[in-house]
């Protein structure tokens, strides 16, 4: 029975008593004497609630903001942002979890002794919820940036329309090779997950694993080359060759041309010398002019090998641990998805040369032709004859 139910089933009771019922009850069942009394009244009365309604309008315990006016006020001012960190604020850079703005809320007013629940209740009505940081920021915003994204589309969509190859190239995040926690779940027996190490430091003789990913945006063919030594210009030339040599020959015998959209940072990007010599080399192997179009600053998420690639390997190996090479490249290469993407992976254990400088007479003798728009982003480089030193 709900409230007005038990109150009414004793006031029942009380009536049929006569005389003394009301105490009677209330030795038995508990029940207040008072609340029997209203009873009694409620059926005498004949005070009809609606059925939604246990009590009448206003009845019941006053909620704790009701009590104290300036309780929610106060904890908003906790929760703002822009508090945070604020010399006069008890928070004082303190994580903000219930418990700590329960006991913040007694700093402030002696008339805030609430409980940890009527202060989840109360940022839960005004919208809060638990939110984890979302990586969204990638840095300024370039005036051109709308422009570029234009002609890199009107760029590709050349390239299609002639049958031409494509392809978006990255350094993926280097993987420490060992027995360490790698995120995500796989399903297992209950209680048996895998054992790793408690700590993901990098033991004397331990590897980094640098996969650099080449993907054809027409075939929806990725190739990664999985090196052990740092991620320069020159290991992401022999990428590229190599992914030329194993697919990208194979998949575009007739090719004329090639094109390649890259990020504006890291071994590829916009400033590196090395990679504008490398692109020469790359373009003087294969016999044809290789066109670049680097990202904007601050867009490198917008890259379809990130997005395409990268997220569907990272899918595919979640919750195992990487602890050897050939697994990595057994789990790189097994990886697919619904739209039928084909992945081909090797291990490169070439030792890369870092620091590698580019004199300026070496920067003059490049085959290079710069857009009219933005030349730095966008670049033709032909081949040569004549072979680098």
């Amino acid at each position: 029975m709900n409230e007005r139910q038990r109150r009414h089933w004793a006031g029942t009771e009380a009536l049929a008593l006569g005389r003394g019922g009301i105490s009677i009850v209330s030795n038995s069942t508990g029940i207040s004497q008072t609340t029997i009394s209203k009873g009694i009244l409620e059926l005498k009365n004949g005070i009809n609630l609606p059925s939604n309604r246990i009590r009448k309008e206003g009845g019941g315990r006053k909620r704790s903001e009701v009590l104290d006016p300036t309780l929610k006020s106060d904890l908003l001012s906790l929760v703002d942002p822009n508090t945070r960190g604020d010399p006069q604020s008890p928070l004082q850079w303190i994580n903000k979890s219930l418990v700590h703005l329960t006991e913040a809320l007694g700093k402030l007013s002696n008339l805030h002794k609430v409980s940890v629940f009527v202060v989840r209740r109360l940022l839960r009505e005004e919208g809060y919820s638990l939110q984890s940081n979302r990586k969204i920021k990638e840095g300024g915003n370039h005036p051109d940036r709308d422009q570029q994204f234009q002609n890199i589309a009107k760029e590709t969509q050349k390239f299609y329309d002639n049958h031409e190859p494509v392809i978006s190239i990255d350094a993926k995040k280097k993987e420490l090779i060992g027995e360490f926690k790698n995120g995500g779940q796989e399903w297992n027996p209950k209680g048996t997950p895998t054992p790793v190490n408690v700590y993901d430091f990098r033991p004397p003789n331990g590897i980094k694993a640098v996969p650099y990913g080449i993907y054809d945006i027409a075939q929806n063919r990725g190739f990664i080359n999985l090196g052990v030594s740092a991620d320069t210009s020159v290991f992401a030339g022999k990428s590229i060759l190599k992914w030329w040599e194993e697919d990208g020959s194979h998949q575009y015998p007739n090719a004329t041309k090639l094109l390649i959209t890259a990020d504006g940072g890291g071994s590829n990007g916009t400033r590196v010398r090395l990679w504008k010599v490398i692109v020469q080399e790359l373009s003087n192997k294969t016999g044809i002019p290789i066109t670049v179009c680097h990202y904007p600053p601050g867009t490198s998420k917008w890259n379809k090998i990130e997005h395409r690639l990268f997220s569907a390997i990272t899918m595919n190996w979640r919750g195992e641990p990487l602890d050897s090479l050939e697994k990595m490249e057994y789990l790189i290469s097994n990886t697919t998805n619904k739209k039928g993407l084909v992945v081909t992976c090797r291990i490169d254990k070439t030792e890369y040369a870092k620091g590698i400088k580019i004199s300026n007479n070496r920067m003059k003798r490049l085959n290079i032709q710069r857009c009219d728009f933005h030349g730095e982003w966008n670049y033709t480089i032909f081949p040569k004859i004549q072979k680098f030193e």
